[in-house]
């Protein structure tokens, strides 16, 4: 293959995963699944928090800014390819 050849199937390859969408219809709209995974890996760094609370070890978190989004992050990928994968 030449350059030019490569250059104009590179598109194609881009949009083959575009296929398949998994939503969720929800009240007559549709969702992205990646969207409900994020919310529930948000209630579960909340949950997190409090357990962290009530054991006091919310204390030793040093950057919180940092912890909390990670762990949120951590939860929303565990979710997707528990679900999705």
């Amino acid at each position: 293959m030449n350059r030019l050849q490569r250059l104009l199937v590179l598109p194609t390859w881009l949009l083959a995963g575009c296929g398949r969408s998994p939503t969720f219809n929800i009240l007559g709209s549709f969702f992205p699944s990646w969207l409900i995974c994020l919310f529930m890996g948000v209630i579960l760094s909340v949950i997190a928090n409090r357990v962290f609370a009530r054991f006091a070890l919310d204390k030793e978190i040093l950057w919180p800014v940092i912890v909390y989004p990670c762990l949120a992050l951590l939860f929303t990928c565990v979710l997707w390819f528990i679900f999705f994968s």
